[in-house]
């Protein structure tokens, strides 16, 4: 049960866990608007396009989404991963990972923060990943999305006595494109990272909106500061991704 009348924000709106969580707001009867690159015909939200790595067109879209749309509830969901190893990384790709998965989460959550202390209510989820506990050749995403889980903790103490609660929840491995644009199933090291998922598969979209879902809901609202693994048991397994 949520808020009528209210909006949930998602960024990356149109793609794999993004759209499983939209689709599934939708389903419900409920009111989404998606930040998305591209335009998507079977996208049944409202959906402005803007390009997250560009930071002029973000600041955009993101005054555009809080002047239009009571925004009560956000989810961070836009991502980027480039598999670089230590002595490989470069700083471009650096810079294009801790922007997009860190600043883009700040500026967003700070876009829409104001309406929701106005209103005494909002639910924030940051979507880390399983990566934040380490994998070989992708320190940069497993540090940035470390950073998630310490802005998760920070804001819900920071945000706790306005109805406003933040939580994260961190899949891994999930069946999404960009899971399959950086771990091609022919290389070794992306067959052994299915290996070591206890459950031997890789999670569904579907499977992680779930677990953000509540996060959303009026029932979570004791529950802050939180960071849920959805990865199959991969976050216990001691064999090395």
């Amino acid at each position: 049960m949520t808020q009528g009348g209210h909006y949930t924000l998602i960024t990356g709106a149109t793609k794999g866990i993004g759209r499983a969580i939209s689709d599934r707001l939708i389903d419900r009867g409920e009111q989404v608007v998606g930040i998305a690159r591209s335009a998507d015909p079977t996208f049944r939200g409202d959906l402005i396009l803007a390009d997250l790595s560009d930071r002029s067109a973000r600041a955009h879209a993101l005054q555009q989404a809080a002047a239009r749309f009571p925004v009560r509830r956000l989810v961070n969901n836009a991502g980027l991963n480039r598999m670089q190893a230590l002595g490989d990384i470069t700083t471009d790709a650096a810079e294009e990972i801790f922007d997009l998965n860190l600043t883009v989460t700040v500026e967003a959550t700070q876009a829409v923060l104001s309406g929701m202390q106005a209103a005494g209510f909002g639910r924030i989820v940051n979507i880390s990943s399983r990566s934040l506990l380490g994998r070989p050749g992708g320190s940069l995403y497993a540090a940035a999305k470390a950073g998630l889980v310490g802005l998760t903790r920070t804001w819900a103490l920071e945000l706790a006595t306005q109805g406003i609660t933040v939580n994260c929840v961190a899949p891994g491995p999930i069946a999404t494109e960009m899971f399959a644009k950086n771990n091609p199933p022919h290389l070794p090291r992306s067959q052994a990272l299915i290996a070591a998922v206890p459950m031997s598969r890789l999670g569904a979209p579907d499977e992680v909106a779930a677990a953000i879902d509540y996060f959303l809901s009026m029932e979570s609202g004791f529950t802050t500061g939180q960071t849920l693994f959805v990865c199959g048991g991969a976050s216990i397994n001691q064999s090395r991704f």
